[in-house]
């Protein structure tokens, strides 16, 4: 698409300019989190804006508006105006005058990108800087909101699923976590809406995680995140098939296909194998024994593939199912009993290194429970399965799930600064907003990020929210590694009660 970053609004933005009071020098609005639809998350990983504004506000807005003659940006926005709203309905000087300025005079304010930030906390706010394009801040509402809800939320998600794992894994396994940022793999790409839609989330998810079937989320952090795939670990999956591949070879010949591929195809490292073209059980119970001294001579591991049916059941046994069958055990006991393995140093059993499986269909949170507990039960460590995390988790959301709104809190008319708000009657306090200026700062009892309102300007300055975009320039910039270090140190402080009952 090549549409000009001045047109990405909301049709009655168009208008606003006009509409605010004469005098209006000054508009200062926030972007927040409002409330959380689901009762286990009460904070988000702020995520996405040094994107925002390296695409948008710099690279769109110079290719396709600054960087072009004012003449043809001045009729292309009048021949939409003219058709959208009736010809010489809109005045527009105002966009020439921000042609004629050669940037964007803004100033964002906002929180490191990887902050746990509590509801009602703003991530940033957002203010013109020059008076007489106050009408500025809110005309980029929608862009902003339309770009940044998806990261944020998509690495939120993925944060949920880490603290998951590594709780079981402190339970389970011990003070290896290397295998962590492996048990998460991201299986979403086919089912986002979009491109754009499925990189911003796969880029999400590789904060938390290192696996994923979204290979241009790599490239989205290389180019905006200052990532190196040649020397750091961006992102990385393994050979692995799919159904076609297993019809191709028949259902006679399955296991065929089974022995060339661990033997001819990948005689070494890890090979991933889809299991349940046709019967899921048979391969654990027949296929496996068959193979198995193959597999055990093998310089790698073989990864066993379920994807269909109940994902806790599949894995971790039906109670259910009638006792003693393989449906009963479920399929990491089945393969316990024919591989074996060790006992991690929390005394439960982990499959030999050269077996091992991986689930990637309709995991959630819950399933993701629900599956590390079951085997908790049995014996089992967390490490002896993989869980694909696909469109059903990072798609199934909305703008709403966490109540993202970009509002105006301060105003200033000739100079005079005004407290603005909203405060609906007919709503349950959700879309109540905050007044003026804003601080965030850390409460040094919790260690947790609040928000101060009704400031003034001194306040405002001291709190944690800090320049990162002035005039069209980046004035902060954090990588990916600044990105996930500090998701590693919130993570620790999280579960940092529950790590040393543990060890207790």
């Amino acid at each position: 698409m090549n549409i000009a970053p001045i047109l990405l609004k909301d049709g009655y933005k168009v208008g606003h300019k006009f509409q605010y009071p004469e005098g209006t020098t000054l508009v200062y609005s926030n972007l927040t989190p409002r409330k959380s639809r689901d009762a286990d998350i009460r904070e988000m990983v702020f995520f996405g804006l040094q994107y925002f504004m390296k695409e948008y506000l710099i690279r769109q807005f110079n290719e396709q508006f600054f960087r072009l003659p004012k003449d043809e940006v001045l009729a292309q926005y009048a021949r939409r105006m003219d058709n959208y709203l009736g010809k010489d309905s809109i005045p527009y000087q105002h966009i020439a005058d921000l042609h004629d300025l050669g940037y964007l005079p803004l100033e964002i304010k906002a929180l490191p990108e990887g902050s746990l930030v509590p509801m009602r906390v703003p991530f940033f706010t957002i203010r013109n800087t020059k008076p007489e394009f106050f009408w500025l801040t809110n005309m980029l509402e929608t862009l902003l909101s339309a770009v940044l809800w998806k990261p944020s939320t998509s690495a939120t998600t993925a944060f949920r699923y880490l603290k998951t794992f590594t709780r079981y894994a402190d339970e389970t396994v011990g003070e290896d976590k290397s295998f962590i940022p492996w048990q998460g793999h991201d299986f979403s790409f086919r089912g986002m809406s979009g491109i754009e839609d499925a990189l911003m989330s796969g880029a999400g998810h590789l904060l938390s995680f290192a696996g994923t079937d979204t290979i241009p989320a790599i490239d989205f952090l290389e180019q905006y995140y200052g990532a190196d795939a040649t020397k750091e670990l961006v992102g990385g999956s393994v050979p692995a098939t799919e159904h076609s591949v297993m019809c191709m070879g028949t259902e006679d010949g399955e296991i065929a296909t089974f022995e060339r591929l661990i033997t001819k195809v990948y005689p070494a490292g890890i090979v991933s194998i889809v299991s349940d073209t046709w019967d899921f059980w048979q391969v654990i119970t027949d296929f496996l024994p068959q193979l198995k001294e193959k597999i055990l001579a093998r310089d790698g591991k073989v990864v066993i593939r379920p994807d269909s049916g109940d994902p806790v059941k599949i894995i971790a046994g039906d109670p259910d199912a009638p006792v003693g069958t393989p449906e009963f055990k479920g399929a990491i006991e089945c393969m316990w009993e024919i591989f074996g393995g060790t006992i991690t140093p929390r005394g439960f059993k982990l499959l030999d290194g050269h077996i091992g499986l991986i689930y990637g269909d309709s995991i959630t949170t819950e399933r993701q429970e629900a599956i590390l507990e079951r085997l908790k039960e049995k014996g089992f460590a967390s490490y002896n399965v993989v869980l694909g995390i696909g469109s059903f988790t990072y798609e199934y959301v909305t703008r709403d799930t966490f109540g993202f709104a970009m509002k105006a809190t301060y105003g200033e008319i000739n100079g005079v600064g005004r407290n603005i708000f909203k405060a609906p009657k007919t709503d349950d306090g959700t879309k109540n907003s905050a007044k003026g200026l804003l601080q965030v700062y850390i409460n040094p009892e919790t260690g947790k990020l609040e928000m101060k309102d009704e400031c003034t300007w001194e306040e405002e300055a001291r709190g944690e929210l800090q320049t990162v975009f002035r005039d069209g320039t980046i004035t902060v910039e954090y990588t990916l590694a600044d990105i996930r270090a500090r998701i590693q140190a919130n993570l620790e402080l999280e579960l940092k009660p529950r790590a040393a009952e543990i060890l207790a």
